[in-house]
């Protein structure tokens, strides 16, 4: 049969590219090794001490002695999260951390080497670029921004500068989503059409506690940053997912991993177009941002890609790529011939390939320089896709993607 061709790049260049980038910190033995431990330690400081926060810090305590790491500083505006993540450290270090309720504060600390930032997205764009300036290496929650010209600030910074970036998308450390990219370099699906994700649930995840935060125990004006002036409001640092200002929704607090496990898959770095759709038709809380939403991004290399999320009803997650040959179900991890196809592709489970610790990638990172898995490069990939699908739909208008221009308009 005749198959039709695709225009998406050489997957054995790309494959080069992004998995053995890190191929020389993949091998590298778990225990302790002559170049970890080589030199005095190295200090971390946590930008951030919420529930990723708190998660992030147990990550790098659990390598810490191993990697010869230490956390020397912490920085909350809620009074509450600091202490409890300073005893954290102490209990486990046996050495107390400066804390900090400003950012700033930290970042002027100049045996701070490197930082970790999980704090709410609309922050993100500012304390990267910050740390950067200040010379620091960086691990930045997801998503990188919420905004393109930080994340251009950020990577022109980085590079310039020599920084180590990790952006926690740690499915690129995780050995399924590896062997899969590995799997589809040879294109066994044929040519890739399209590829749908969707993820469901039915539960209030973000109705967090807000009565225990007060005015008193919180640095009001450091939290809101760029925010207009306005009184304390627990609900917007506590809840802070659901508001405008503080994040851009679903696209950058779900999208995100599922556009960078795209870019992972096919490998394709920005789309070129996108439309969008949602509604609040469900949950009547007092939300900015939708409660369902669909978006269909399209990428130059020939292939759509459509995610979608919904919070009324638990029917879970779907992540499918679509080839004239055959289909990938990302999920369950098989893969399905196409009926009628000619090809030898037979069904399939793909084994999972050696992952790594997220997070330790990039500890192992910070000493041989070399660039982590989650490289800023493709943290601004992610940008681009989430940023796209959430100005497409506040607008309600197609958004276009100059990538010489490295701008998002409409069109």
């Amino acid at each position: 049969m005749n198959r039709p061709s695709s225009p998406l790049a050489d997957r054995r260049t790309f494959l080069g590219q992004t998995l053995l980038a890190g191929a020389a910190i993949s091998a590298l033995p778990t225990q302790l090794t002559a170049a970890d431990s080589a030199g005095p330690a190295l200090k971390v400081g946590l930008i951030g001490a919420g529930d990723r926060g708190t998660f992030l810090l147990g990550e790098l305590l659990s390598a810490a002695e191993r990697l010869h790491v230490r956390v020397v500083a912490v920085a909350d505006v809620w009074s509450r999260n600091r202490e409890a993540a300073a005893n954290r450290v102490r209990e486990r270090q046996g050495t107390t951390p400066r804390t900090f309720a400003r950012f700033g504060d930290l970042l002027a600390m100049p045996d701070v080497e490197a930082v970790i930032i999980a704090t709410p997205d609309f922050s993100h764009g500012t304390i990267l670029n910050a740390s950067l300036a200040a010379n620091k290496d960086v691990y930045i929650e997801k998503p990188m921004t919420i905004d393109l010209e930080s994340a251009n600030r950020a990577i022109d910074t980085a590079r310039e500068r020599q920084r180590v970036v990790q952006v926690g998308t740690q499915r690129r450390s995780e050995g399924r989503f590896r062997a899969a990219a590995k799997f589809l370099a040879d294109r066994p699906l044929g040519a890739i059409s399209r590829v749908v994700a969707e993820v469901n649930f039915n539960q209030a995840r973000w109705l967090r506690k807000t009565d225990d935060c007060v005015a008193a125990d919180v640095d009001w004006d450091a939290y809101r940053l760029h925010l207009a002036d306005r009184p304390f409001d627990a609900a917007l640092l506590r809840r802070w997912q659901l508001y405008r200002e503080t994040s851009n929704g679903m696209p950058g607090l779900w999208m995100t991993h599922y556009a960078d496990a795209v870019h992972l898959l096919t490998g394709a770095a920005y789309p070129s177009r996108a439309v969008a759709l949602g509604g609040t038709y469900v949950w009547k809380d007092g939300r900015q941002h939708t409660d369902t939403f669909r978006t269909v991004l399209e990428y130059p290399e020939g292939f759509l890609f459509s995610w979608g999320m919904g919070l009324g009803n638990g029917a879970g997650t779907a992540f499918t790529v679509h080839g004239t040959e055959g289909t990938l179900d990302v999920e369950k991890w098989t893969v399905t011939p196409e009926t009628g196809s000619a090809t030898k592709l037979t069904p399939r489970e793909i084994p999972a390939a050696a992952g790594e610790n997220h997070m330790e990638n990039w500890l192992r990172c910070l000493r041989s320089r070399e660039r982590p898995n989650a490289d800023i490069q493709f943290g601004h990939q992610h940008v681009v896709a989430t940023v796209m699908a959430a100005n497409a739909l506040e607008t309600g208008q197609r958004q276009v993607y100059d990538r010489d221009r490295r701008m998002i308009r409409v069109g």
